[in-house]
């Protein structure tokens, strides 16, 4: 496979970008996945997605790597470039509902005429209060599992003042396999719906311009178990969420940037 053509897309979700690679013959190793992500010497990303067929063949999986290698059991932001791509391809259609494997089980997603993807998060399942320290702040979060760990910090002090190029300070005790740290001021959008600026520190990739399961987590602890819709504005953008009777929906953008064939060479080297 290191000798021939593999193609690539390029795009991302509210700035949380990826490399999506839909020739599922080749094998998504972490080596790979940090050479694609590499902003200098590779395309560039926050993840990888491999587009494989799922276990029963008759649908598609998302073999999704973080930056650093390591494997991610779901992503949102990820999950829309990924619907928009079988629809792009022709291997789904637009307006009707998809079913895409995930690390976190099956998960359902439609892209509208709009541009927009609406996708199945899952559950969020909020948990105990941890503490994570940025420089010389504690800030009190709630722990959530989005099928991935989140801590989701609700704060007085502006997201905006946060230095976050290295990672918040958590109880490693309570997140052995890591955690994404959010960090949320709450407002009030149109006099009724939540409204939360939000930034994010992900494990394994560092600080992005989103995150669709922080998100989810996030718009969990703002509402307290309630149902209802929060606004979630990111670096990146803003997208929807619907915590429902059955889990947490995200809708938001998903932007496709360039195609392309990686160099042979340059795969020869990554994958040696």
């Amino acid at each position: 496979m290191s000798g021939s053509r593999v193609r690539f897309l390029k795009g991302h979700g509210t700035g949380n970008d990826f490399v999506v690679l839909p020739d599922h013959e080749l094998e998504l190793t972490a080596e790979l996945a940090r050479a694609l992500c590499d902003r200098r010497t590779g395309l560039g990303a926050d993840g990888v997605l491999r587009v494989a067929p799922s276990a029963d063949g008759d649908g598609w999986y998302m073999d999704h790597r973080n930056a650093d290698g390591s494997t991610a059991e779901m992503c949102g932001n990820g999950l829309r470039l990924f619907a928009r791509y079988l629809v792009d391809s022709g291997r789904a259609s637009a307006g009707s509902e998809q079913r895409i494997g995930t690390r976190s089980g099956l998960r359902r997603a439609v892209v509208g005429s709009d541009g927009s993807v609406r996708v199945e998060m899952g559950p969020a399942r909020l948990g105990p209060a941890s503490v994570a320290v940025v420089g010389d702040d504690s800030f009190t979060g709630t722990a959530v599992s989005m099928g991935n760990p989140h801590l989701v910090c609700l704060i007085e002090v502006p997201v905006a003042s946060l230095d976050l190029h290295r990672p918040p300070v958590v109880d490693a005790a309570s997140f052995p396999e890591g955690v994404n740290v959010e960090f949320g001021n709450v407002g009030v959008l149109d006099g009724a719906d939540r409204q939360v600026t939000m930034r994010v520190h992900e494990r394994g990739v560092g600080e992005t311009q989103a995150c669709g399961t922080g998100a989810c987590a996030l718009a969990a602890t703002v509402l307290g178990g309630a149902h209802g819709i929060v606004a979630v504005d990111q670096p990146g953008g803003r997208v929807l969420v619907d915590v429902a009777d059955d889990g947490c929906w995200l809708t938001g953008p998903a932007v496709v940037v360039a195609t392309g064939e990686l160099d042979p060479a340059w795969l020869s080297a990554a994958l040696s």
